[in-house]
């Protein structure tokens, strides 16, 4: 009797759930979840419901090089030096045969001042077509006209290194054709600070995000610049949760784009040979009401267990192509027989404690 009530009066030091106790009531019309065996004759068909925790990958543009001259836009700066060896000169004078005129700001509508000709629009042409446009103008005036053009980029030619950088600030763009691993070294490289890093171009509105690892990796993703470009470089903040009879309760931070099960099983140093239950991995998932589908495109039901099999080679090689999504539950159950010797062994030990007692 005093080992039944001393039982029963302890909690057992057991870790994890095992199989049974989750999905015991999977069958009950009224449960809350559905189980899903994964399992190559429907790991493709799960790879078509909706995604859960992000938008199920991540948006980048394509790589499109432009000349390698700049353009002049509204708010660029333009700095001009006339040169006119005649005589009589409207613009220059007996002892100086040139005339600066610096600090002329494109407007808004893409024009610029010049003396004697008014207003030119320099705005979509590149500086060299602007020199030679502003050249056929004073000729009305000036015979034989040489003019040099330097252009200050402003706003819209450049781009801003916010915020993950080792020197964020504003950067003028020199050409057309300035890639966004150009800009990372312009500005002091990546913080070292930031963990799994990613980085995130706002453009027009819209937001591009890549991973830096598949940034360095794939020469196709060193897309180019344009004006008016705001780059970020932050962490990313995807994760997932590992409990039970895995190697290590945490959590677990996604280390690339996509890892699929057995990918996040390895980040956790895999299952506790001891006590897990190879049969039982565990993926819980809620998915939105909206997601809810009877033709098998989606889940039948808002709570969600993916069930893997370890011991299973059609499970095993459906696991590599089953994708952990941001916010999932990843459990490694425990072994109904690890569970009882859990119990025989707290036994033992109150046996023995009774034993050294009744010595006493």
């Amino acid at each position: 009797m005093f080992i039944i009530a001393a039982v029963s009066a302890c909690t057992l030091p057991r870790g994890a759930a095992v199989q049974s106790e989750i999905i015991r009531n999977q069958n009950n019309e009224e449960a809350v979840f559905s189980v899903v065996p994964i399992g190559q004759d429907n790991v493709a068909q799960l790879a078509k419901w909706p995604a859960t925790g992000w938008a199920g990958h991540y948006h980048w543009f394509s790589r499109d090089p432009g000349p390698k001259s700049n353009i002049i836009r509204a708010g660029d700066t333009i700095d001009l030096v006339v040169w006119d060896n005649q005589e009589n000169s409207l613009l220059t004078s007996d002892v100086q045969q040139n005339v600066e005129l610096p600090g002329i700001t494109v407007s808004p509508d893409g024009m610029i001042f010049v003396p004697y000709i008014d207003q030119v629009n320099v705005a979509g042409s590149t500086p060299d077509t602007a020199r030679r446009q502003i050249e056929d103008k004073l000729r009305v005036v000036i015979p034989d006209p040489q003019v040099q053009l330097t252009v200050v980029s402003g706003p819209d030619n450049s781009v801003d290194a916010v915020r993950g950088f080792n020197a964020p600030g504003n950067y003028p763009l020199p050409n057309r054709n300035y890639s966004i691993l150009s800009l990372i070294s312009a500005a002091g490289g990546i913080s070292g600070d930031l963990e799994n890093p990613l980085v995130r171009v706002i453009r027009d509105g819209k937001s591009y995000e890549i991973r830096v690892d598949d940034l360095l990796q794939r020469p196709s993703a060193n897309v180019i610049l344009r004006g008016g470009d705001q780059i970020i470089v932050e962490e990313d903040e995807r994760y997932f949760v590992a409990l039970g009879a895995t190697g290590s309760e945490s959590i677990v931070p996604f280390t690339k784009e996509r890892i699929n099960a057995i990918e996040a099983l390895a980040l956790v140093d895999g299952i506790d040979a001891g006590r897990a239950n190879p049969r039982g991995v565990l993926i819980l998932r809620d998915y939105a009401s909206k997601d809810l589908r009877t033709d098998g495109s989606g889940p039948e039901k808002t709570q969600v267990v993916f069930a893997v099999d370890l011991t299973s080679a059609d499970s095993l090689f459906a696991a590599r192509k089953f994708n952990v999504n941001p916010g999932d539950l990843v459990m490694a159950t425990e072994s109904s027989v690890t569970s009882i010797r859990t119990v025989f062994g707290l036994i033992g030990s109150i046996v023995g404690v009774g034993n050294a007692l009744d010595n006493n």
